[in-house]
């Protein structure tokens, strides 16, 4: 038996209901060399899943495109549209797909795509994945998108984005998964995206935002992790927000980010946080001790900014983070010499504190 084709029962007779192409299993359907689309798949009129695995291969000697036309016969049936890995597959994301009506999930990742985002796509509102990262896609993300409100993951990641966010983003209320990394992003967060209180991921990361970080993310009740590191221009303080408003977050980077000011005392409630990293930035100030008394953190990351003053954690911290707490490269910053009983613990690339004489 052929793995890759499911085949299902409406009104006596059987019909393809599911074809996923590619080298998924061992006896898997195949592409060929060659293989490109045909009027013939649009004949399959029940078809509720189709999927290209690693079958579309050189962008150069045999590139291929998805059809522009014929989704419309696919308006009721379809409810699951993937194309993976197939770096041969090039040109744009047909506007046509705005006809999938019945889509419950669009993965088209890693692949050798072009163009700009579809206004037609915000039409899917069934959707509740939309997956487009790591091809070339470039413009700005559609306003229309806001409309998808059924949607749990969005992942644009790895593309060539560019523009501000839409306001509508904060529209997607049942999000859990935003992952929107890797981009030429830019301007301000807008304030919206406070409304996105059930999700759990946001990457954010390796863009061109700035204006600082708006007050609205102490809403994202939900958030585990939040990634907005290397964002350099986005600048700001971290004052602004109540941290301890975000109590299921167990991941937070905001490393090159351009920040100043004082590392916030009510990061020091984040009782779930594993890991803090916030070098690379302008901070100053001393850091509070009670950050080595968060209970679950395994990784906390101060180097390369200007604290100062005296580390006032114990030699048992640093003993049980090892090279996970990393404050070298803060010239004013030293450790308290007097409280450690052995050399192997100091804390690497920081000096100790000089003695205060009577």
């Amino acid at each position: 038996m052929q793995m890759g084709v499911s085949c299902d029962l409406y009104n006596g007779f059987w019909y393809v209901s599911a074809l996923n192409i590619g080298p998924v299993y061992d006896n898997s359907l195949r592409c060929t060399r060659s293989a490109e689309f045909t009027h013939h798949l649009f004949m399959l009129k029940h078809l509720r899943k189709l999927s290209f695995f690693n079958c579309f291969f050189s962008p150069h000697q045999k590139p291929v495109r998805i059809p522009t036309s014929n989704w419309e016969k696919f308006t009721e049936s379809l409810e699951s549209l993937e194309f993976r890995s197939n770096p041969g597959l090039i040109g744009t994301i047909p506007t046509s797909f705005g006809y999938l009506k019945s889509l419950e999930s669009l993965v088209l990742l890693e692949n050798g795509l072009t163009g700009e985002l579809p206004q037609e796509m915000g039409s899917l509102v069934n959707l509740r994945r939309l997956v487009l990262g790591g091809n070339k896609l470039f413009g700005q993300i559609p306003s229309s998108f806001g409309g998808l409100k059924e949607l749990l993951i969005l992942d644009l990641s790895m593309n060539k984005l560019s523009g501000s966010l839409p306001w509508t983003l904060g529209n997607l209320t049942s999000l859990l998964k935003l992952d929107l990394s890797n981009n030429m992003l830019e301007k301000e967060l807008p304030s919206t995206i406070g409304s996105l209180k059930n999700l759990t991921l946001m990457d954010l990361g390796r863009n061109n935002f700035s204006g600082g970080l708006v007050q609205s993310l102490q809403g994202m009740v939900s958030l585990k992790e939040m990634v907005m590191s290397n964002n350099p221009l986005l600048g700001g303080n971290l004052n602004g927000i109540q941290w301890q408003n975000l109590q299921n977050l167990e991941f937070l980077d905001l490393s090159n980010m351009g920040l100043t000011g004082n590392i916030p005392e009510s990061m020091t409630e984040l009782k779930r946080l594993r890991f803090l990293g916030l070098n690379n930035n302008n901070l100053s100030g001393s850091p509070s001790p009670r950050l080595a008394s968060l209970p679950c953190i395994s990784a906390l990351y101060l180097y390369e900014n200007d604290l100062a003053g005296k580390l006032e954690f114990s030699e048992g911290f640093y003993r049980k983070m090892g090279k996970r707490f990393g404050a070298w490269n803060n010239p004013n910053i030293c450790y308290q010499a007097e409280l450690m009983l052995s050399t192997s613990n100091v804390p690497h690339g920081v000096k100790p504190c000089k003695q205060e004489r009577d």
